[in-house]
């Protein structure tokens, strides 16, 4: 028997169109989700390539693609993403000439459903079981809509300790909801909140979703808006904290 050949290592930034990642499925290959802290070094080994007025997402994206020797990067460049997501592109393909650097624009509008950004189910797993969802063209798996006692706003943050405060209840919107639904250039559905419940408005710092997360913030009768840059600190916790206990929602502690 001849050895095994391992399946080639794919890696992807944003949520690129469904009929590339059921192109990935069927050919076999190892997908990576590059907007996720896969690789454990420093943010800074991406400052050579990206200034730090870049969000740590992007930042993130080029430390992992820099050490995971990747064969094909797809890389959403459309209003689904951002004009930095681009930048970024260019820049990847420079720096990495042994990687195909493809960029795509998904301006998908099937909707796949939200079930997990409504359902009761403590925040970080749902928001892993979200960002999960990216690398897989299955449907969703059923979960019930629970009655929200708070909402979180946004895109996924790089630290998901960010998460560990909210109520199970808390119910899932902005991007992330767009994230769910495969419809990342769905800007009602981004757009949308519950004024009924206090919502934490979120964006990472450097971010232009920062503009519309405080914009919307304003707007809601409860909202806090918060942004974070790496990491998320004893201050911003401390805020979400005080926020949500203060609205009358008893905080998680795990």
């Amino acid at each position: 028997m001849g050895d095994r050949i391992a399946p080639a290592r794919v890696g992807i930034v944003g949520i690129p169109p469904l009929a590339v990642i059921r192109m990935l499925e069927k050919e076999g290959v190892r997908i990576y989700d590059l907007d996720e802290p896969i690789v454990r070094k420093d943010i800074e080994t991406a400052s050579p390539f990206l200034p730090r007025v870049y969000c740590a997402i992007l930042r993130t994206v080029v430390v992992n693609a820099l050490s995971l020797n990747l064969e094909r990067i797809y890389i959403d460049v459309g209003p689904g993403k951002c004009d930095c997501a681009l930048h970024t592109a260019t820049i990847l393909a420079d720096i990495l000439p042994g990687t195909t650097v493809i960029p795509t624009r998904n301006q998908d509008a099937v909707d796949f459903g939200t079930p997990l950004c409504r359902t009761r189910l403590p925040l970080l797993e749902r928001m892993l079981a979200i960002t999960a969802s990216v690398r897989s063209t299955r449907p969703h798996a059923d979960h019930p809509p629970c009655l929200p006692t708070a909402g979180f706003w946004g895109v996924p943050p790089r630290d998901f300790s960010l998460l560990s405060l909210f109520p199970d209840s808390t119910h899932i919107y902005g991007w992330t909801r767009c994230m769910e639904n495969k419809t990342p250039d769905n800007k009602s559905l981004e757009e949308h909140f519950n004024p009924e419940v206090p919502t934490v408005f979120f964006a990472q710092s450097f971010c232009a979703k920062t503009a519309l997360a405080q914009h919307l913030a304003g707007r809601h009768p409860r909202g806090l808006y918060l942004d974070c840059d790496v990491t998320v600190g004893n201050s911003a916790k401390a805020k979400i904290q005080a926020f949500l206990e203060l609205s009358g929602v008893r905080c998680a502690h795990r």
